[in-house]
């Protein structure tokens, strides 16, 4: 029988619509604030959708009674459900809910909790521990097949015994752990609590594992470490065969990263810097085929789309919108202005289209806490330029 995740009292608490939607100052954009509380509250990272129940509910994290724990708002009515009470743990096995995962198939989120990956039913608010990893070991992303089978996760040697470790706050260690070359692994747990097994190691730091979300088996990881000094930051993984492939192979000087998949499953975006500082965006096929590359001004940060069509990106104090003309990319456009100081992970602003594109989902601390916002996403000849 699978273990349950002992949780407290609060597990079904509703909390009040704390949403509010006012048009930002430079651009009109319209803008709903979901969370309003004194204490950080986040989105996933973006890579990671939290929208559930037919998109009608968003998943997020909040440090409410000093502790970080789960909430789905109700996107009609704002008001928010509590879905974990967990007890605060200390560093390195932190309670965070940036790499948390929904299931594209059934109502589940996945999380790690300490050394257990949990599964946690959204409808009955039920929990599974569907692995318990072994001591001596650290986690990265998470993230589901297409068909809802497995949950795929980077592992690597936990080294905060060598020296510091806190990448959440100011990456302390990060340069570290990529110099140290820690034993990695790409682990496939199955979602019915049937077993697990590793797919793929390296004596090389392993993060981002981020699935194809249409071919269940096909899936990306990255060398992780300082841009400008990992080998090869992209590759892709074939989990029937568990061979691995490089994806946009850099050439010299070249810094490439921040990969998402387009929501076709097929196409892998990014963003990268020229050895000269000038920046392009780009998309291929995950075989590393048919690659489309293009310079533009300005910065990007963190960069999300659903295709070449419109990418949202969050560089310097604006979320900014480019848009694919046929030939390049026209902007960047002033979608809202974000201001957020991104002191620590839980703050980056990590802008997210909706499946529909019809909205942007983003974190900022501008009032003093980090809160939750969507953004409507208008008509992109409206919006201002940006003059870098």
């Amino acid at each position: 029988m699978t273990q349950s995740l002992q949780q407290g009292p609060n597990v079904g608490r509703l909390w009040p619509s704390e949403s509010t939607t006012f048009s930002d100052v430079d651009s009109a954009t319209s803008v709903r604030q979901l969370t309003n509380y004194r204490a950080h509250s986040h989105h996933f990272y973006f890579t990671n959708t939290g929208w559930h129940a037919n998109d009608t509910r968003l998943l997020i994290a909040s440090d409410r009674g000093n502790a970080t724990n789960l909430y789905s708002i109700d996107l009609t009515t704002g008001e928010l459900l509590q879905v974990t009470d967990l007890a605060p743990l200390a560093l390195p096995r932190e309670v965070e809910f940036l790499r948390a995962c929904v299931s594209r198939t059934v109502e589940e989120v996945y999380f790690w909790y300490g050394l257990d990956l949990v599964a946690l039913d959204l409808t009955s608010l039920e929990t599974r521990i569907l692995y318990q990893m072994a001591e001596g070991w650290d986690v990265s992303m998470i993230n589901c097949s297409a068909d809802g089978q497995f949950v795929y996760a980077s592992l690597s040697e936990d080294l905060s015994s060598q020296f510091r470790v806190d990448y959440l706050r100011g990456y302390v260690g990060f340069a570290e752990t990529w110099a140290a070359k820690p034993l990695s692994r790409v682990l496939r747990v199955a979602t019915d609590g049937s077993g697990s097994d590793v797919l793929y190691e390296e004596k090389y730091w392993i993060g981002h594992v981020n699935t194809s979300p249409t071919a269940g088996d096909v899936l990306t990881f990255c060398h992780e470490g300082p841009w400008a000094k990992v080998d090869q930051r992209i590759w892709g993984l074939d989990t029937t065969t568990g061979r691995a492939w490089k994806i946009r192979a850099p050439q010299r000087g070249e810094a490439v990263g921040h990969e998402y998949w387009y929501a076709d499953g097929e196409r892998v975006g990014y963003h990268g810097r020229n050895p000269d500082g000038t920046q392009f965006l780009g998309h291929c096929r995950y075989d590393d085929t048919d690659h489309v590359e293009n310079s533009f001004p300005g910065q990007t940060g963190h960069i999300h789309s659903n295709g070449p069509e419109l990418i949202v990106g969050d560089g310097g104090k604006q979320v900014r919108l480019w848009k694919w003309t046929g030939e390049a990319y026209d902007g960047p456009r002033l979608l809202c202005r974000h201001d957020s100081s991104m002191k620590i992970q839980q703050l980056h602003v990590h802008p997210r289209f909706s499946a529909d594109s019809s909205h942007v989902v983003f974190t900022s601390d501008v009032t003093g806490y980090g809160n939750v916002y969507l953004a409507q996403v208008p008509d992109f000849d409206a919006l201002p330029n940006i003059d870098e």
